[in-house]
């Protein structure tokens, strides 16, 4: 059996006193690249010009946006399958028009 103290001992002996030197980007390399730059643009919050994604909304996007972020998590589901619901009838529409097209014989190149 071992004595009371020899745990003491064995975790004193895990011990490591090396400083290791945090500031060089070698030993410790950015893991997702941008964090760092993305970091630093959050540090000042309060600016006067918009982000750039936001310059080429608008009205009408930015009107979209914030009613889509006050829905709650039901409603936004119920808003997706919607979406998801008129892409696939907009699918048909096109399937549709397209075999209409094709009997119709114009959706051939002219000959030449």
């Amino acid at each position: 059996m071992a004595s009371p103290n020899g745990g003491d001992d064995f975790e004193s002996s895990l011990l490591s006193f090396e400083k290791l030197d945090r500031a060089s980007p070698d030993l410790w390399p950015e893991q997702l690249p941008g964090v760092a730059d993305f970091a630093a643009s959050c540090k000042n919050p309060i600016t006067n010009s918009p982000p750039k994604w936001m310059a080429e909304l608008e009205s009408e996007d930015i009107e979209m946006l914030k009613e889509l972020g006050s829905l709650t998590t039901a409603n936004l589901m119920e808003k997706v399958k919607g979406l998801q619901n008129l892409a696939y009838q907009l699918g048909l529409e096109e399937s549709r028009e397209m075999t209409r097209g094709k009997f119709l014989n114009i959706l051939e190149r002219p000959k030449k």
